[in-house]
């Protein structure tokens, strides 16, 4: 891999060619390379600039930027422009148009307007990457492709003709007859039984907005598996073609896509666009979120799920907005530098910054990269040649991996399950908050791990604690792995609604937990949403903390032992957490969704807060975040505040940025950073 080569940081930016004079082209990778950019992305929307009409390929727009790449030095990663489908394509195939709930097509106009699954755009889609690939893929200046632009960005629906069709085989491949369709989707409820295939639909309006639960748990599935294979058809072809040591990626994290299948399948890598900026939509913008930019780091934390290693395609770099919605303001002095550390702290060795020039028409008239319109120096220029000079300073620290030794786990089934369901979502959003939040205040590094098929104990082992918020589907296979963990010493934690659903997202009729009620030694006998008007706390020994959403009454059965109990609210004096001594390990069964208080005193009772706390002390509004590599620590402290943080070194450690020992009292200036090297064996 050319950019994640473990060697160094390697800085970008995308470009469009095709929006500038070609007089600026030479100029313009001129400037990037005297400011450390290193590699442009191109021609991820640009599909009429190789294909002006079906069957007419003209490759020597980008032959002549590519000529003037090989001349100045600069890397290239080509972007299969399959995300904006000309108008000459959907004009004479309106079948490759995606479309609302309601049936009505989505035009063409602004872009991913296209449904993945019409075998027309299937194969103009194909035949597209086939030539771009096969012209370009030699060009000693390409290291890279990127697959489509942001898949399932804009719409991560599909209700196309084609989707019905594509849904109905995928159906007929997973149950084989329509009586196992019916006993999988409960259809005798509500008359819902189908009798022909010819009656099976995507999900479509209904009276009250509802549909199925059950199908729209397949439906989502299903859209998974189409956007995988769209990404892999167009892999598979790429590949024919690349160089060896070029790699092929794809941008973004977006609903309904599982993406742990995507990088087994299609990429090398994932990369994702980093736009902290959202937080400050002048639009959209609340003083209560207390997080802010700082979210962007569970994003982060979602992208290093998919890779421990990526990169970054699209930074922030400008103010963001459409013309049509979005307003935010330009990063303040030292946040370009502060989002930018952000990412290479979570596992980022390639940073790419949307965008070189402001474009002057079009939808993202507002949406501003380094330059502004006129193009002239500023201070966004600056501060990425001041980047350049940091993470040239951080170049030893490439290819070395996160360090958490908590972990929170996921899985897509429970994803999806959560988005309809409206019990599960109210209970998981609230949990995911409270635990990334509080990780976030304790300085406590922490992964999301996801619950594969593939996954084995042995990739559970690293961390000391495992939380699982609210697994509403789980199997005797995922339960028997997690047994496994805990066996081997680890510590598991289970929340509310946890294993009451089967594989299609129906109740079980068993007793409440379902599959873990062995492992976890807990027995539900009822169970409870928090009515408004009620506040229910918790006592776990010394720990008295607030309960929230949904309330389990958890008693013990066989070797379970009662830990907490509720103490307020109509259960008082019920049982609120058991644990279960396995092996070497524990597991618990917590009866609330989960809060700060809650979180806390999980991991005081694991041993898991702060970890760093004994050489390095940090304010709250500061993250830390630590890559290992051949046994050194590098410890990033970020301030997201504005104004200056001190923190304390305890002990002696070199500034990675200036190469200085430093120890005692330092001084962040706001939005400042600071990368700390230490040996692990200290």
């Amino acid at each position: 891999m050319q950019i994640l080569n473990g060697e160094k940081i390697t800085l970008g930016t995308c470009y469009y060619p095709e929006h500038w004079d070609e007089a600026l082209w030479r100029e313009d990778l001129s400037r990037m390379l005297a400011c450390g950019i290193e590699v442009v992305r191109i021609a991820e929307f640009a599909w009429n600039k190789i294909e002006p009409a079906e069957g007419v390929y003209n490759y020597d727009f980008f032959d002549r930027f590519l000529d003037v790449a090989e001349e100045a030095g600069m890397k290239v990663i080509m972007g299969t422009p399959t995300a904006t489908p000309p108008a000459w394509l959907t004009e004479k195939y309106p079948e490759c148009l995606n479309a609302g709930i309601d049936g009505t097509l989505y035009r063409h106009g602004l872009r991913r307007h296209y449904n993945y699954n019409s075998p027309v755009y299937r194969k103009l889609c194909g035949n597209i990457v086939e030539h771009m690939a096969g012209h370009y893929g030699g060009r000693s200046c390409v290291i890279g492709w990127q697959i489509d632009n942001e898949l399932n960005c804009e719409a991560n629906e599909f209700y196309s003709e084609s989707d019905t069709a594509a849904f109905r085989e995928y159906l007929q491949k997973k149950y084989g007859s329509l009586e196992k369709l019916n006993e999988a989707w409960g259809a005798v409820f509500w008359n819902q039984t189908y009798t022909d295939w010819k009656e099976v639909y995507v999900p479509r309006p209904t009276v009250s907005g509802g549909v199925n639960p059950h199908q729209t748990l397949d439906y989502l599935r299903f859209i998974s598996e189409s956007t995988n294979e769209f990404a892999r058809m167009q892999a598979d072809i790429i590949r024919k073609y690349i160089k060896e040591g070029d790699f092929i990626t794809t941008n973004g994290l977006f609903g309904h896509v599982d993406y742990q299948k995507m990088a087994g399948e299609s990429i090398d890598f994932i990369t994702y666009d980093s736009y902290p900026n959202f937080a400050y939509d002048l639009n959209n913008y609340s003083d209560k979120d207390e997080m802010k930019d700082r979210k962007w780091s569970r994003n982060l934390t979602e992208t290093r799920a998919v890779s421990r290693i990526f990169g970054i395609m699209e930074q922030q770099s400008g103010a963001g907005g459409w013309n049509s919605r979005m307003m935010q303001s330009t990063p303040r002095r030292g946040q370009m530098t502060l989002w930018t550390m952000q990412s290479i702290a979570h596992g980022a060795d390639f940073v790419s910054y949307f965008r070189w020039r402001t474009c002057t028409f079009g939808t993202e008239i507002y949406w501003h990269g380094i330059l502004d319109y006129s193009g002239r120096d500023n201070r966004r220029l600056a501060e990425v040649g001041d980047i350049y000079k940091k993470v040239t300073a951080l170049r030893e620290i490439a290819g070395g991996e996160y360090e958490a030794a908590v972990g929170v786990i996921k899985d897509y089934d429970n994803i999806f399950d959560a988005e309809y369901d409206k019990w599960h979502e109210r209970i998981e959003k609230q949990s995911q908050k409270a635990l990334f939040e509080t990780m976030q205040k304790t300085h406590t590094p922490m992964d999301y791990v996801y619950l594969t098929e593939k996954t084995g104990a042995e990739d559970l082992q690293k961390y000391r604690i495992l939380f699982y918020p609210h697994p509403a589907i789980l199997s005797g296979r995922q339960a028997a792995v997690l047994e496994e963990y805990a066996a081997k010493g680890g510590i598991l934690v289970f929340g509310c609604r946890s294993a009451y659903k089967d594989w299609n997202g129906k109740c079980t009729m068993e007793k409440l937990p379902g599959v873990i009620a062995e492992l976890t030694g807990a027995d539900i006998p009822e169970y409870t949403a928090i009515a408004p008007d009620r506040e229910v706390m918790v006592r776990w020994g010394e720990e008295t903390f607030p309960a929230a959403v949904f309330t389990d009454l958890v008693d013990c059965a066989g070797t379970g032992k009662q830990e907490a109990v509720y103490i307020s609210g109509d259960d008082a004096g019920m049982g609120a957490l058991v644990s279960r001594q396995v092996g070497e390990g524990k597991v618990y069964y917590y009866g609330s969704a989960f809060t700060e208080g809650a979180v806390r005193a999980f991991l005081k009772e694991a041993c898991a807060e702060n970890p760093y706390g004994n050489f390095i002390a940090v304010p709250e509004k500061c993250e830390i975040a630590v890559r290992v590599k051949e046994g050194i620590r590098y410890i990033f402290v970020l301030n997201y505040s504005d104004t200056p943080a001190e923190i304390t070194v305890l002990e002696k450690m070199r500034d990675m940025y200036t190469g200085k020992e430093v120890s005692g009292s330092l001084i962040l200036e706001g939005y400042g950073t600071v990368c700390l090297r230490r040996s692990c064996d200290r």
